[in-house]
């Protein structure tokens, strides 16, 4: 079926002048897309070329497309119809105001995707969870829908709107960056919770708020949100809604909305509560899991019927670097939990265990407040262990709570995941738990939370395993 939208879109982006700000992931494929469309590319990004992608160099040469990079990076950033942001790039930069004053159009590949796509989309936004929330609901729309999966996760999808059919379903993580210029909501958003995080980017609170409404302010009167009832914030959005409202919980027996309650998934309608799943046959660890799960069914129960959901979500073994196992050594289980990049994320890894946790932890600080991780870590945690920026906050705020608690508990500062590994090896007991949750961002030493996970995984697997 002809897309008359993106066939609009096409005709008018012929001879149009584009900037591409950010060689990530998000722009790449950008560029031979709108190249084919016999755009004027000019590409922007503040790293200088040895920390840029070689093949996004490649490819740029290869078209003869031309590109401004370094510390100046956005003093040519003039004379452009179009400008395509990546999520990382604040779109309030002076150079790209005075652009907008100038008559140039601010978008990113998400914007475009939402305005050119002809089908349903799903979108999942939140502090925590978003990724396992947004990886089931993808899990069960597919098995009845022909969907694809974006934003975060996977590939770009922008590139695929023309073959892209209206009975077909986008399914998106979308992160607060993403959303901060958005002026389009999905048919379907969900909240996971929000909790204060990226304060080192955004300005304030509030503005990341902000940003994570824009996931239901356009949405029209048939389109659906779902909130998480146990979440102040989330809560109360619901005064903003523009559409239909479905709440989930673990604390509160609702009425209507999809609850955890005495380990059983169920689907709530005016008081009647059909049992979907039990918590026996769920795989994945801890209550933000059953969180997660109670969203996803929120988010599908009218496009799929309760038993599809049940098969799906009884199958999910968890998604990379939240709470993966990596391998059980002389009785001792190890977790990469490396997606941990807040307190809160730790403190939900930590309450997920009823063993005692060996604890890796530790790395660029976001800014954020690490006192509501003490008692957690006290609680749970028979040695801890410390690397990066964030130690030292961590340290701090734990000697507190030992203090108060007349507690004792073995600290160690090592330099490097291996380092860290190996001591949780020399040190940790059968029966323990080793969870590497480091409870803070990895750009002090690695380029993303995948790379520091996988980094942990390779330590881990390389150890020798005693007779």
């Amino acid at each position: 079926m002809r897309n008359e939208k993106l066939e609009n879109f096409k005709e008018k982006m012929n001879g149009k002048n584009v900037a591409i700000i950010g060689m990530g992931v998000s722009n790449k494929p950008l560029l031979k897309y709108l190249y084919d469309l016999k755009c004027n590319i000019t590409v922007f990004d503040k790293r200088e070329e040895e920390k840029i992608d070689s093949d996004i160099f490649e490819t740029i040469r290869e078209l003869n497309i031309k590109y401004s990079i370094g510390a100046n990076y956005l003093n040519k950033l003039h004379g452009f119809d179009i400008i395509i942001r990546s999520p990382s790039c604040r779109p309030d930069l002076p150079e790209i105001k005075e652009e907008i004053k100038n008559g140039a159009q601010l978008t990113s590949e998400i914007e475009l995707l939402f305005k050119l796509a002809p089908c349903k989309i799903v979108a999942v936004t939140g502090s925590d969870g978003k990724t396992t929330t947004t990886t089931l609901i993808y899990n069960i729309l597919k098995e009845k829908y022909n969907c694809y999966l974006g934003g975060n996760l996977g590939n770009p999808l922008f590139t695929k709107i023309d073959e892209m059919q209206p009975n077909d379903i986008i399914v998106l993580e979308l992160s607060s960056f993403q959303l901060m210029t958005m002026k389009q909501s999905p048919d379907i958003a969900v909240i996971t919770n929000i909790t204060p995080n990226h304060l080192d980017i955004h300005k304030s609170y509030q503005e990341y708020i902000e940003a994570k409404e824009n996931i239901f302010k356009y949405q029209k009167e048939n389109d659906l949100l779902v909130l998480n009832y146990d979440n102040d914030i989330t809560r109360n959005e619901v005064k903003q809604a523009m559409g239909k409202v479905r709440y989930f919980s673990r604390k509160e027996k609702l009425d209507n909305g999809v609850i955890y309650d005495d380990n059983i998934v169920k689907i709530c309608e005016d008081g009647l509560r059909r049992h979907v799943l039990n918590n026996k046959d769920i795989l994945i660890r801890g209550l933000h899991n059953r969180e997660n799960i109670c969203a996803a069914i929120a988010a599908t129960e009218d496009l799929v019927d309760a038993e599809l959901q049940a098969k799906v979500i009884s199958k999910f073994t968890g998604v990379e670097h939240r709470l993966e196992f990596v391998r059980e050594i002389n009785g001792i289980k190890w977790y990469n939990d490396s997606i941990a990049s807040s307190p809160n994320r730790t403190i939900a890894g930590l309450n997920s265990y009823d063993e005692k946790i060996v604890l890796l932890a530790g790395g660029r600080d976001k800014n954020l407040d690490y006192e509501p991780i003490a008692k957690p870590i006290v609680d749970n945690v028979s040695k801890l262990i410390l690397m990066g920026e964030t130690a030292e906050k961590i340290n701090g705020v734990v000697n507190e709570e030992l203090k108060a608690e007349n507690k004792t508990l073995p600290i160690y500062r090592v330099k490097s995941v291996a380092e860290a590994v190996q001591k949780a090896y020399e040190i940790a007991k059968k029966g323990e738990v080793v969870l590497f949750s480091p409870a803070s961002t990895s750009f002090d030493m690695f380029k993303n939370f995948e790379e520091r996970g996988k980094t942990f995984k390779k330590e881990v697997n390389n150890l020798y395993i005693k007779n």
